[in-house]
């Protein structure tokens, strides 16, 4: 996240309420922190055994840089305190919510953190609901607020809640999504241009760059009977069950034995050589302000994993200036369309 962001608020937020006194750390280290980032007040607040979560490789990164172990999955245990960053979305923020209720102690309390303008009222009125009433205060923007000791839930709500999290089917059954994963509850716009007008004879080793759910990798699969093998790179790790479950499911339809793999990779650092395609709708988001800078990192990376007979096809948001790299990083570079706002790219011959 960009120094001075409404989520590097949220954060500074959480750790308002015990450095104020009506909250305190316990003295064994018996904390949890859901979605936990990096920032100033966690480093300057950090004690020893601390357990951070984050399933968000670039955010588990710069945790990892700072001293910390962040672990992927929910452990197991309980804790005396679980802080939680709830994300925009609704539905997997009650998730998150359950699953901090599941993992607190009997005598522990959950806390939470949320930008005013990220629905801090909704989210605040949502963990009450789950854990009848909670204590609130206001600062940086943000509403921070925590259960009280001993807070039981109702056993339906927190069963529904927890299922929340769950791999589910979506356009008509054909896909597999989960709440929370970009676009996750339908083919977007732009990835469903991009199929439209790619043809047919593509062949070979491909590549997805942030493939989510693997709707372009299945997609290829599907449509480009010369594909031999898919590699799918995705940064957030509650999107591989999912582009597991889909890509195994176009291999079965394909009828025919096509290698993939599905990585837990920061597209950003690099990714293998020698692809013969590589298909990508790069991000184009940190936090809420567009931040062209990952889709330029996508470009780059794409010209240094294709062979010299290479082809990047990719979608973006037609306001998105990325002409400038793609024109660095490629020799032949067209335009193939432009419509409802977005434009699709082909781009060859990788410059070396």
């Amino acid at each position: 996240m960009s120094a001075g962001s409404a989520s590097d608020d949220a954060l500074e937020a959480l750790f308002v309420p015990f450095a104020a006194g009506d909250l305190s750390w316990p003295n064994d280290g018996s904390v949890l922190m859901l979605r936990a980032r990096d920032g100033f007040a966690l480093r300057e607040s950090r004690r020893p055994g601390w357990t951070v979560q984050q399933s968000f490789l670039p955010a588990a990164d710069a945790l990892a840089r700072s001293g910390f172990e962040p672990v992927v999955d929910l452990p197991a245990g309980r804790f005396r305190v679980v802080t939680v960053l709830p994300t925009r979305q609704r539905e997997e923020s009650r998730a998150l919510f359950a699953q901090a209720m599941a993992r607190v102690a009997a005598d522990g309390i959950v806390v939470a953190s949320v930008p005013n303008a990220e629905g801090a009222k909704t989210a605040e009125g949502d963990l009450a609901l789950l854990a009848g009433g909670v204590a609130t205060l206001s600062k940086h923007k943000c509403r921070v607020f925590w259960t009280r000791p001993g807070a039981t839930p109702a056993p339906a709500l927190m069963d529904a809640w927890l299922a929340l999290d769950a791999p589910l089917p979506i356009d008509d059954g054909r896909f597999v999504s989960r709440r929370g994963l970009f676009a996750w509850d339908r083919v977007d716009r732009a990835s469903a241009l991009l199929t439209g007008v790619m043809p047919a004879d593509l062949a070979g080793r491909a590549a997805d760059l942030g493939a989510g759910f693997g709707y372009l990798a299945c997609t290829l699969i599907d449509r480009c009977p010369g594909i031999a093998a898919v590699d799918l790179y995705e940064a957030e790790a509650r999107a591989l069950e999912p582009a597991r479950i889909n890509v195994a499911a176009a291999v079965s339809r394909a009828g025919r034995d096509i290698a993939t793999t599905v990585r837990w990779q920061d597209v950003t650092r690099g990714i293998d050589g020698g692809y013969d395609v590589i298909v990508s709708n790069p991000p184009f988001h940190q936090g809420r302000a567009d931040d062209p800078s990952l889709g330029r990192a996508f470009i780059a990376a794409a010209a240094k994993g294709l062979n010299a007979r290479g082809r990047f096809w990719m979608v973006a948001n037609r306001h998105l200036a990325y002409e400038a790299t793609l024109d660095a990083c490629f020799a032949t570079v067209r335009t193939v369309i432009e419509k409802d706002g977005f434009k699709v790219v082909e781009a060859k011959d990788p410059r070396r």
